[in-house]
């Protein structure tokens, strides 16, 4: 069933225009703040093998183990602070104009391409899911920095080292996460197509953007007339929440394919403002994904008041500062 969805609705993308951002990502900034070095983690080269917060949970996997938790937590530090790190000072370059912490930056991508990080085949579920997270944090803030005025990565030979790096980890979460059934396609299959599609403007790679296109087809297509996702259903008493993380990705998808000229909106007759608005009657606590949502279309105004009320709204493997981002 999933190869007939994927052969019925792979995109029809030969153009030939260069991928690109929303315009926000492109948006010079007021120089406001000052420089800012963050010292990063050693590259971390070792298995993607790591214990599930979920661990010895039914089949609804909604009840969390301290003990495991815990020991993700500790064994995944080195990655969540090296995301956290280079996403500060991407905010703290874009804001500042400092070659210091650009220099920074780039020295940090650079330690971590040349020691091929997050590479590692010697896997399981939870660590292909680091990878793909690192990902969406590591390609935005690559792209962020690519297309600001002034290009200021064209002259740095730290780059294309780089780039190279993010693009082996594009293709690993492809194949990490490719022709999944059904059955298993949720959360984590469009967390993956969204750290593919981020990558694919920051590399100007149509096949990455291609294949997020087609992973974000299949997910529409999941989503039920009510606007509910049956795989998230499953998650018992944990299942808005992972309707709400499950939006996060597929409206980040939506916003970039928007910038490239497809429309992901009308797919399956509308499926993710049917996804939207089932979060928004039981959700009221999270409200990221309302900057770029609702830069597509027009949202109404209690819920516009929903997402001013939270601004500024942030999450560092969206982009950062989504308000900055997304808003006027």
């Amino acid at each position: 069933m999933r190869r007939a969805i994927c052969l019925l609705l792979f995109p029809i993308s030969g153009l030939a225009s260069p991928l690109v951002p929303p315009p926000g990502f492109t948006r010079e900034l007021p120089q406001t703040v000052k420089g800012k070095c963050v010292t990063l983690p050693a590259p971390f080269t070792g298995t993607l093998q790591f214990r599930s917060k979920y661990e010895g949970s039914g089949p609804a996997r909604a009840t969390l183990n301290p003990q495991a938790e815990a020991a993700y937590q500790s064994a995944t530090k080195p990655i969540a602070d090296f995301e956290r790190g280079i996403m500060t000072m991407v905010w703290r370059y874009k804001q500042s104009g400092d070659p210091r912490t650009l220099a920074c930056i780039l020295a940090g991508y650079s330690t971590w391409a040349n020691a091929g990080a997050l590479q590692s085949t010697d896997t399981n579920h939870t660590g292909r899911s680091m990878r793909k997270w690192a990902l969406a944090t590591l390609a935005t803030g690559w792209l962020e920095l690519k297309f600001l005025p002034g290009h200021p990565l064209a002259n740095h030979h730290a780059s294309a080292e780089t780039e190279r790096w993010l693009g082996l980890l594009a293709d690993q979460v492809v194949t990490d996460w490719d022709g999944l059934p059904l059955s298993k396609t949720n959360n984590h299959s469009y967390w993956a197509a969204w750290s593919v599609m981020a990558t694919s403007a920051a590399l100007n790679r149509r096949d990455l953007f291609d294949w997020s296109l087609k992973e974000y087809r299949i997910a529409a297509s999941q989503i039920d007339p009510d606007g509910s996702l049956p795989n998230e259903k499953k998650r018992g008493s944990r299942a808005l929440a992972y309707h709400h993380y499950a939006l996060e990705p597929l409206v980040m998808m939506a916003s970039f394919a928007h910038a490239n000229r497809v429309d992901l909106m009308q797919e399956n007759e509308g499926a993710l403002a049917r996804l939207a608005g089932y979060v928004l009657k039981r959700d009221t606590a999270d409200a990221e994904w309302l900057e770029p949502y609702c830069s597509l279309t027009q949202c109404a105004r209690p819920t516009l008041a929903r997402r001013d009320a939270h601004r500024p709204l942030k999450n560092r493997r969206l982009g950062g500062d989504l308000t900055v981002l997304y808003g006027p």
